[in-house]
């Protein structure tokens, strides 16, 4: 009997070692990217846990950095800002373009950033996207990009072994 319980004992020991390290936690964005006809631009929303980019911004910028809108550094749109500049990519007919940081809300547990790329014609053959956010910090980050171009839909999956995705829309 006392055999049993010690196996019994020992099950149960091995039972919740193995489910509190199986645990983990998610790291995925999700990024919406649009062209408006109307605005001839390229509109971006780009969705990331606040944790996660508050966690960041202390490592890479400044360490006393709270991401909340009640007490926000002054400084916190620039330090976002320079880094979607070094990690977001956004490509237009294989030519690099410039975006311009429109801002940012919080809602929920997500801190959303609008960028947007002005003076777009029409005349889009491919968009490339390049999202290497966080992967400095988070080597397993997952993104998740929803492009939509002129009537063209498609979704990635970008990770740090392939952080880029195409959507081509030259008509063949």
């Amino acid at each position: 009997m006392k055999f049993k319980l010690q196996i019994i004992g020992v099950i149960i020991t091995s039972f919740i070692l193995i489910s509190s390290t199986v645990y983990h936690k998610y790291y995925v964005t999700v990024t919406k990217i649009e062209y408006s006809k109307k605005d001839k631009a390229i509109q971006i929303i780009s969705q990331v846990f606040i944790d996660d980019m508050e966690e960041l911004l202390q490592e890479r910028y400044d360490e006393n950095i709270i991401l909340d809108e009640t007490n926000e550094a002054p400084n916190t749109d620039s330090y976002i800002q320079n880094y979607y500049t070094s990690k977001f990519i956004v490509k237009l007919n294989d030519k690099e373009l410039s975006f311009n940081f429109l801002g940012k809300e919080y809602r929920d547990d997500q801190i959303y950033s609008y960028l947007e790329i002005a003076n777009v014609d029409e005349n889009i053959n491919s968009l490339s996207v390049t999202n290497k956010l966080l992967f400095d910090l988070f080597p397993e980050q997952q993104h998740i990009v929803r492009a939509s171009v002129l009537d063209k839909k498609k979704n990635f999956m970008l990770n740090i072994t392939k952080p880029t995705g195409v959507l081509n829309l030259a008509k063949k």
